[in-house]
């Protein structure tokens, strides 16, 4: 009877390494891609709900929410701009994503 216990069990644990490995550095990414996430939702609601208020304010509501999620100071750098009824807000910043290595 050959031993392929021992190489089963290897191969195994090899598997949970990679799929450890993966979940510890994909957390970071998923952290990053949930604070996007939250910023995103924060500017359509404020379009959506506040569009009537002035666009410096909505510039500093959105500036508050970009500083509560912790997101880089640059996010909050909104431009607001209305035309023909409609009111567009767009941001643009970078995050890091940090890997080992």
């Amino acid at each position: 009877m050959p031993r392929t216990a021992g190489a089963t069990r290897f191969g195994c644990l090899v598997t949970l390494l990679i799929i450890s490995a993966v979940m510890y550095f994909g957390i970071n990414a998923g952290e990053v891609y949930w604070r996007y996430l939250q910023y995103k939702d924060a500017m359509a609601q404020e379009v959506r709900f506040r569009s009537f208020l002035p666009n410096s304010r909505i510039r500093e509501n959105l500036a508050n929410s970009a500083s509560s999620l912790g997101l880089p100071e640059n996010a909050g750098d909104v431009t607001v701009t209305r035309a023909r009824g409609r009111v567009t807000v767009e941001a643009h910043y970078e995050d890091v994503i940090e890997l080992p290595g």
